[in-house]
This record gives C-alpha cells, sequence and structure tokens, in this order.
C-alpha cells in the first residue's frame, strides 16, 4: 500500500446475511478498492436502530453474519480496517458536536427522510435518531478524514449533504475535515427473483453463501421471459431475469449461446435455470467455503473486528482531538 493513499469508507447495516444485490452492487467493489485506498470497513449497527429500536434483539448476530460474509467475499483484514461503529464512541461525540452546528431545516429536507417514513408505516420514525441519522452518517464519514466513499448515483445527494456540514464546520473553526467526495464505482442493477431489486423487504434474495441445494431451489422460482408461454416459443433475453444473471457471473461464450438457444428456442426456461444454477454454484463456491469456515470458528470473526476496532480508535481519536482543539474545548491541564 502506497503510504500517501488517500482514504475511502465504506459501511453497511446489520441486516444479516448479505445476498447478491450486496455483493455486485458495492462489497465487489469494495474488495478491489481495498488494493488502492487506506480503507475503512464497517458495520452500521447504531443506524440500524434508527428503525429497529424497539426489538434490537437481532442486531448482534446480523453483524457476525455481515461480517463473517464481508471477509468470505474477499475483505482482507490485513487491507482494511474493519470495524463495528458503536465501539468507536467518538462517533458519538462528533456527532454531538456536529448537532451543533448544523441547521434543522438541512436535516427535514432530505428525500429519504418522508419516503421512508411512507414505506415503514408500521414504525415509529418521528425520532430525533431517524432525523438526524444523515448527521451520524456524516460523522461516520469524515471522523477517519475520509477522502472518499463508494455510492450509488441515488446515494450523491447524502453526500452532498455531507459536504454541506463540513463546509459550515471549516467555515467556522479552520480547514479539520476534507470534503469527502463520491466514488462512483459499477453497481449494475442486479434483479431479485420476481425481478424487481434484490432487497430482503421483498423477500426476493439469493444469499452469497447460500448452499447448493438453497441456491437450485431459488433458482427454479425465477421469473423469466413473460412472453414465453410454450417450450417451443422463441424468448426474449433482454427482459429474462435468467440471462441478468448469466451477464453477472457465466463465461462469456456461454452468455453468447445462451443468448441465442433462448431467441431460437434451443433452449428452455428450465434448462436454463438447470444451467445458471450450477453455474451459480461453482462460482460462489470458495465464498460458501470462507464462509463455513468461519462458521467453525466465529472466534476469527471476533478477532478482526477487535483488532479492527483498535486501529478504527486511534485514527478517531486523533480526529477528535483536532476538534476539540479546533473548537476550543480541549483542556490540557486535563492529560
Amino acid at each position: 500500500m502506497n503510504p500517501q493513499a488517500q482514504y475511502v469508507l465504506s459501511g453497511l447495516r446489520p441486516t444479516g446475511r448479505i445476498h447478491l444485490g450486496n455483493y455486485f452492487g458495492a462489497i465487489r467493489n469494495w474488495v478491489r478498492l481495498q488494493d488502492q485506498y487506506r480503507s475503512y470497513c464497517f458495520i452500521a449497527d447504531w443506524h440500524a436502530l434508527t428503525s429497529d429500536y424497539a426489538d434490537p434483539s437481532n442486531i448482534r448476530k446480523a453483524t457476525f453474519d455481515a461480517v463473517a460474509d464481508l471477509l468470505a467475499a474477499g475483505i482482507d483484514p490485513e487491507k482494511a480496517t474493519v470495524f463495528i461503529q458503536s465501539e468507536i464512541k467518538e462517533h458519538a461525540e462528533l456527532h454531538l458536536l456536529l448537532s451543533m452546528t448544523t441547521p434543522l431545516p438541512w436535516l427535514e429536507r432530505v428525500p429519504t427522510f418522508k419516503d421512508q417514513q411512507q414505506q415503514l408505516q408500521d414504525k415509529d420514525l418521528n425520532t430525533y435518531g431517524f432525523l438526524g441519522y444523515p448527521l451520524l452518517q456524516t460523522a461516520d464519514i469524515i471522523i477517519y478524514r475520509a477522502n472518499f466513499v463508494p455510492v450509488g448515483e441515488d446515494q450523491a445527494s447524502h453526500l452532498e449533504l455531507s459536504r454541506e456540514i463540513v463546509r459550515r464546520f471549516n467555515n467556522f473553526y479552520g480547514p479539520v475535515f476534507p470534503e469527502p467526495q463520491p466514488l462512483f464505482t459499477e453497481t449494475p442493477k442486479v434483479p431479485g427473483l420476481d425481478g424487481r431489486k434484490m432487497s430482503k423487504s421483498y423477500g426476493n434474495t439469493i444469499g452469497l453463501t447460500a448452499s447448493a441445494d438453497e441456491i437450485r431451489a431459488l433458482v427454479m422460482t425465477m421469473f423469466t421471459d413473460p412472453n414465453r408461454i410454450r417450450r417451443k416459443d422463441p424468448g426474449n433475453p433482454d427482459i429474462c431475469n435468467l440471462f441478468q444473471f448469466h451477464k453477472l457471473m457465466s463465461p462469456p461464450e456461454t452468455v453468447t449461446r445462451v443468448d441465442h438457444e433462448c431467441r431460437t428456442a434451443q433452449i428452455g426456461c428450465v434448462d436454463d435455470k438447470k444451467l445458471l444454477a450450477e453455474i451459480m454454484i461453482e462460482q460462489l463456491r470458495p465464498i460458501r467455503e470462507r464462509r463455513e469456515r468461519y462458521d467453525r470458528e466465529p472466534s476469527y470473526v471476533w478477532d478482526v473486528l477487535r483488532e479492527g476496532n483498535r486501529k478504527a480508535r486511534e485514527r478517531a481519536g486523533e480526529t477528535l482531538a483536532m476538534v476539540r482543539q479546533a473548537m476550543k474545548i480541549d483542556y490540557p491541564e486535563f492529560r
């Protein structure tokens, strides 16, 4: 790693096992980025409380599952600092300090604030924690003085708010923080089993570390070309879920062959599903085997987090000392 390399920060809410949408949409890029940047990857367990505060009983297990899957997917603790948000108390202190300078209307105008309130009407989200989550998100980023955050186009507005908060802070107290920039990386849309975006909320996911039998069973339920009624009817791969996964996971020659055979009705949907399932099983085998090892040796995962927490705490502590000094609330007499 180049000692002059810049910092990149990635975060994941602990919702349990990672699915293929998470992997192709984000985590595969994180694995690549750890070779180019000083990478920090964290599990945002405090953020999980913004919507699940009434029943946090699953957060600890979901955190373990998420970290084990990240490691299985290729996040290397020798290259990336992997840690848990709530174990780094500096996040909370910086969040508090930022709340002193951030105008309330900035938080109220965040598009997802009202959108999620409407989507999650079964939960009471009229809390400060939910309103203030973009502020905590900003603290998560800038406590490590991150230069970049990998985001999709739909998340760019969140990062722009973080930059506004940074600019306001720096204007008051001096250039403490760099303005975090978006790192737009290829994030293909990964369809779920039913054709909608793959999401746990839709119940249409395939787990990154699913067993071979689970993959076979799930692939057989995939929606295909709705206009292909009979086996002899030509299909249209462009509107078929199966083909989208072939493009993600199959060798180029297989993609070309399936495209041709589907359009000419040489292969039926059932046979194509069987083919895709076996390709998927083989492609995911190394990840699945690593995850099985972590299940047998869970202490390894906790050891990775223990060391990652230590490294993160060290960097965050340096930043907070700078912040206190800039805000004139450092007291060297007590050190």
